[in-house]
């Protein structure tokens, strides 16, 4: 499949968009000020130990403290299949190395583990572990088995450290595998010293930067071009693909045209489609997406889909066009977590069959590591997406201030009678000579016309006299009783 990377650099943020077939598939944000730590590797102090949950928080000098559960505890791995109680094992004050395994989300402070890896172009280097590993998604047994054996042959059998074999390792010549290790040893060499003396927190390695890992980890025999808007940028990754990975460095081209590339490319409006609840399909269905903390649910519907022959074709060929761009929208939005699929009832189980299929089928085009279920009694499809990161909604967007999330607010009729019960408070509790209602304008224009008399008998009842004034800046449910 020919895909490229389009990278946009400003001074404020790093944007990289993944296009195949000239189609947005996926998209990347960092920002200068809050550049992602999955990766990084901290000297850290317990700070406390929760025996209840089995685990601890670990300072590592981060806005909020981090947590580390004892079954990420490298040690305890590594013994007869006993892990000790967390208690046994950390002490309140105690400094500790520990990596990053998953950004801080919504409330959540960062993920933590004890096992350090730190990963290169080919390989994976694991300095606590002597496993060779080959990752998932090399399938051919004789294929592990045969990098398997390279790796043993270019590593040390007395040197105490395993690597993971990734992707990438496939086609690579002996050469290149060993200049991957002698580069991750260094790396560790200079991670341990730095570590010597150190007082926590402190930050002993801090992962590449968004661009930099485009290179190590995204780029594949199928990219066709790496454009950079930037020509300072473009040199320094050209620096860097001479440094480790050579071959990419024909791909790499630096944008020169007025148009903005994001623009040129149609980039900035799959952003905002990104950010959309509703997702139109080809055929006239479409997708409700609903993020929430606990999980994330897509609908599907047939909506102006009325399909040429029976009622089942329309529903299947509607789930079948929803299931690719289902799986195109988890990447795009880079959803994770538990997702629970809704697609449109199906009583064939055939075309259910088919509809996995071919979600599956699509789903294998992403790079991070998913699960999926079949259809549950109710018809749902359950799947998971290991979450690294937050969304591009939590990157981009904020709650609003009008709703608090909730994404819609109460009615002015609501609000009004919400006004009345507190008035009445007001008035038994407070001598007031007056009081004032500053409410948004849509309130105020109930009160003088449909809820005037209600006012009114309520004025009369409390003995006080009510005047209203309307507030351009307020929003619906906000108001403010003033006594004068």
């Amino acid at each position: 499949m020919n895909e490229e990377f389009l990278i946009n650099f400003t001074p404020q943020e790093t944007r990289v968009a993944l296009l195949q077939q000239g189609v947005v598939q996926e998209l990347h944000i960092e920002r200068t000020h809050g550049r992602g730590i999955v990766g990084n590797i901290y000297l850290g102090r317990v700070a406390r130990v929760l025996p209840g949950m089995q685990s601890a928080f670990v300072d590592v000098g981060l806005e909020r403290t981090a947590f580390l559960h004892v079954a990420d505890i490298w040690e305890e791995r590594q013994g007869n299949g006993c892990i000790r109680p967390i208690e046994h094992v950390l002490t309140e004050g105690q400094n500790i190395v520990v990596q990053v395994l998953k950004d801080p989300i919504g409330t959540k402070g960062a993920r933590l583990s004890t096992q350090v890896s730190i990963a290169g172009r080919l390989l994976v280097y694991l300095p606590q572990d002597r496993h060779i590993g080959i990752s998932q998604r090399i399938e051919g047994e004789g294929e592990r088995v045969a990098l398997r054996a390279r790796i043993q042959g270019l590593v040390p059998a007395d040197e105490r450290c395993g690597f993971i074999v990734r992707t990438q390792a496939t086609t690579a010549s002996d050469e290149e595998l060993k200049n991957d290790i002698a580069y991750l040893r260094r790396l560790w060499a200079e991670i341990s010293q730095r570590s010597q003396g150190a007082q926590p927190p402190t930050l002993l390695h801090h992962d590449l930067t968004l661009a930099q890992r485009v290179l190590r980890d995204l780029v594949t025999t199928d990219t066709s071009r790496i454009s950079v808007d930037s020509r300072d940028n473009h040199h320094k990754l050209t620096l860097f693909a001479q440094e480790y990975m050579p071959q990419l460095v024909d791909l790499l081209e630096h944008y020169t045209g007025e148009r903005p590339l994001f623009d040129l490319r149609g980039v900035e409006e799959e952003i905002q489609k990104a950010l959309a609840r509703r997702v139109d399909l080809k055929s006239g269905g479409y997708l409700i997406i609903d993020q929430t903390e606990a999980m994330t649910t897509i609908d599907v519907n047939t909506g102006g889909f009325v399909g040429a022959r029976s009622f089942d074709d329309t529903i299947f060929k509607t789930n079948l066009e929803a299931a690719q761009s289902i799986a195109r929208q988890l990447r795009l939005r880079n959803l994770g977590g538990i997702i629970i699929l809704d697609f449109i009832d199906m009583e064939n189980a055939e075309h259910q069959d088919a509809v996995l299929a071919e979600l599956n089928k699509a789903l294998a085009r992403d790079h991070t590591r998913i699960s999926v279920n079949g259809f549950t009694a109710l018809g749902l499809v359950e799947m998971t997406r290991k979450r690294t990161r937050e969304s591009l909604a939590h990157v981009l967007c904020e709650l609003c201030p009008t709703c608090g999330g909730r994404g819609e607010v109460k009615t002015a009729q609501t609000v009004c009678y919400e006004i009345m019960r507190e008035l009445l408070r007001e008035a038994r509790q407070f001598n007031a000579r007056e009081y004032r209602i500053l409410a948004a304008p849509t309130v105020v224009d109930l009160f003088l016309d449909e809820e005037s008399q209600a006012l009114a008998q309520l004025s009369a009842f409390i003995g006080k006299q009510v005047s209203l004034h309307a507030e351009a800046s307020y929003t619906q449910e906000q108001f403010d009783i003033v006594l004068l």
